[in-house]
Order: structure tokens, then C-alpha cells, then sequence
């Protein structure tokens, strides 16, 4: 029997296919600007680090739900921040990361060779993990374009356009869950960075009507508190289904490290390093979109998260790459999001304030010593 490895089925990896812009960008005199990941650069809050150091003696297994305090602060600060409802401990279950999470969702609700729906332009992993439970594929942004999904991904605030979802929108895909049965796993990762538009949870009221059924919420550390290396998210939601996860990931041994438990306690709990960190990126992003539009560019959407969607006239994503390449500046192009993608690069905020700076300077044609086309 001849068999097919589970990597060749899948896509190529995607910062894989911008290897040459990525040498073109590191051979600018004054070095690389690498604004193609959402990798946060700034330093963890003080109090985190200390609970994960207070914790980090520890020994024994950790629990898979989480602890009773993690899973307390998980729904109080979902209540809190997001105004999520209809919130138990037993419907929030911590994850090693929202990537894995997502990686694995399609396998671990059992849905098997059934369709999965993801948006029109979406974070690669909901393809992936599709892929991996070898679903097929469908791109939809509307119920209407997602019939037979039995999993439907959405994402508000996007990876990578920044769009913020209705909360009309988002109380059709409540009502197609209702309707159909099917499952939507809503990506909320960037709802803490809002900029021009008030993002909405999935598990908030007025989408919900207070029925969470065959409703998710993914949540993550990663971006305003800076836990991108800590691997620290969380699921919330249907209890149903939290339920069905757990047992699964219990069975597998996926299981957040203790020590990590308790540094999301303490990152859950307090909201002023969150509100410090967005006014860190409220000034990156500022100075960005002026020196992006100063260059020719146009900023599309970006009404929160931690990217601008961008545009050059003439060029599509790998052109504008290209040019941005040239200057030294690594963007990640937007057809790796999918065919729709295809016009933008996606540039991030999480670059220091001198490498910000210095790409403001490059796109406003200062420092231009380095020979660009």
C-alpha cells in the first residue's frame, strides 16, 4: 500500500514562496524591516512574568480544562471585555495557542470528510485544518455561499483585510447555526486592538438573543499581551461542545503547562497592560498608514487588528512585495490569504519603534542610498 504523506496534501508553506523578497529586503543597507508576521516585540508585562516565575516549580500534570481560577477569569474577562454571555466554567477551555486550536478543530469535532467554509480571504490555518481532517473547501462571507458546511470559520477583526463584521452579519451566522446545525467557530484574536470600528463577539447578546448553541469563540494572549511565545488562548462558548473538546484533548495529552495557567490568570485579570500596549501600536499604526499613503499606497479596510491592507495602483500583492522589497521592507503578500487577496500586501505593526520609523522614512523617500525600481 502506497502511502501519501499528511505535508503533501497540504499548501505550501506560505512565508516559504517570499524567500527572494525577504533576501532582496536584508540586503538594504540599513537593514531589514520585516513587517510580514503579527510577532509581538514588545516585552511581556512584569506581573505576568512573575506569576509564571512564582509557578514555575510545579511538577505535576497540569489539567486540560484549566484550573478552576483560569477557567473563572476566562468567563470574566470575556464578560468583561468583550461583553460575552451565557458563560459557564464548564464553557471555556484554555488551548496551547489558537493556531493548534484551529489546526485541530475540524478533527476533533469529528466532522471528517464533510465541508468546511472559510472566508473569501482568511488566515490560512482554517484551510489547513480543513485540509487535515480532509474536508473539502469552500470560501464563503455570507450564509448564502456556505450550504453544507458543517464547520464555518469567520474572523472579525479579518487576518488579514482588518474588517470588522456587523453585528447584522454576525446574527446570520447565529441564525445559520440554528437553521442548519452547523457549527461557526468565530476567530476573534484581534478584538482587543479596535481602531475605527467597535468589534463584536459571536457570544455577545445582541447576536446571540442569549442561545449560544453550536457557537465558538476563539480568543488569544497573543497580541496585547504580548504571549505570542507563552502559546496561550482559549476556546469559549456552547457548552456542548467545549465539553466534546475537552474529552478529546484529554485523550490526546494537549494540555497548556501549569506554569502558563497561571501566567493567563494574571494576564486575564488585568486590563491597563492591554490598554497600554494598543497605544503602543496606535502610534506605529499612525505613522504606517502616512507613510503608506505618502508612497502611493491605499489602505483598504484596517479598521482594527494589528495589519493595514494595502494597495498600490498597477501592481498586484507580489508587485507591490517587490517594490516594498526594494526599500528594504518585507510585507507579506495577500494571496496568501486566498484568489481575493490578490491586489494587497498585508503590512504589520509589530515591528520595534526605530524599525517603524526607519520604514516611514524609506516610504517618505528619505535615506534612499539604497538603489530601488
Amino acid at each position: 500500500m502506497t502511502r501519501t504523506p499528511l505535508g503533501a496534501q497540504l499548501p505550501d508553506f506560505p512565508w516559504d514562496t517570499i524567500a527572494e523578497y525577504k533576501a532582496l529586503a536584508n540586503a538594504h543597507p540599513d537593514g531589514i524591516v520585516d513587517l510580514s508576521v503579527g510577532t509581538p516585540v514588545d516585552p511581556v508585562s512584569p506581573s505576568i512574568q512573575l506569576a509564571l516565575a512564582n509557578h514555575a516549580a510545579e511538577p505535576g500534570y497540569p489539567q486540560t480544562m484549566g484550573t478552576p481560577e483560569l477557567r473563572a477569569e476566562i468567563v470574566h474577562s470575556l464578560e468583561r471585555r468583550y461583553h460575552a454571555a451565557g458563560l459557564s466554567e464548564k464553557s471555556v477551555l484554555p488551548v496551547i495557542g489558537t493556531k493548534e486550536a484551529i489546526a485541530w478543530l475540524p478533527t476533533m469535532l469529528g466532522v471528517r470528510g464533510s465541508t468546511v467554509a472559510i472566508p473569501e480571504v482568511a488566515y490560512p490555518t482554517y484551510e489547513v485544518g480543513a485540509l487535515i481532517a480532509g474536508c473539502r473547501v469552500v470560501r464563503a462571507d455570507a450564509p448564502a455561499d456556505a450550504e453544507g458546511a458543517e464547520i464555518v470559520f469567520i474572523n472579525s477583526p479579518s487576518n488579514p483585510t482588518g474588517r470588522v463584521a456587523s453585528v447584522e452579519e454576525l446574527r446570520a451566522w447565529a441564525g445559520f447555526a440554528r437553521e442548519t446545525g452547523a457549527i461557526i467557530a468565530s476567530d476573534e484574536c484581534y478584538m482587543g486592538l479596535p481602531w475605527s470600528a467597535d468589534p463584536v463577539s459571536l457570544l455577545d447578546p445582541r447576536v446571540t438573543g442569549g442561545d449560544n448553541t453550536n457557537l465558538l469563540a476563539i480568543h488569544s494572549l497573543s497580541k496585547t499581551s504580548n504571549m505570542a511565545s507563552y502559546r496561550a488562548g482559549m476556546l469559549a462558548g456552547d457548552e456542548r461542545l467545549i465539553q466534546e473538546l475537552l474529552a478529546v484533548r484529554k485523550h490526546a495529552g494537549l494540555m497548556v503547562p501549569g506554569p502558563i495557567q497561571h501566567a493567563m490568570v494574571a494576564s486575564l485579570a488585568d486590563d491597563d497592560h492591554e490598554a497600554a500596549q494598543r497605544l503602543i501600536y496606535a502610534k506605529r499604526r499612525a505613522l504606517l498608514i502616512d507613510a503608506l499613503i505618502t508612497a502611493g499606497f491605499s489602505i483598504d479596510y484596517s479598521e482594527a487588528g494589528l495589519y493595514l491592507w494595502a494597495r498600490r495602483d498597477g501592481l498586484d500583492s507580489r508587485g507591490s512585495l517587490d517594490w516594498l522589497a526594494r526599500r528594504g521592507i518585507l510585507a507579506a503578500p495577500g494571496d496568501f490569504y486566498g484568489p481575493s487577496g490578490s491586489q494587497h500586501v498585508r503590512v504589520g505593526l509589530t515591528a520595534t519603534d526605530e524599525r517603524i520609523a526607519a520604514a516611514a522614512a524609506r516610504l517618505g523617500g528619505r535615506g534612499a542610498d539604497f538603489p530601488v525600481g
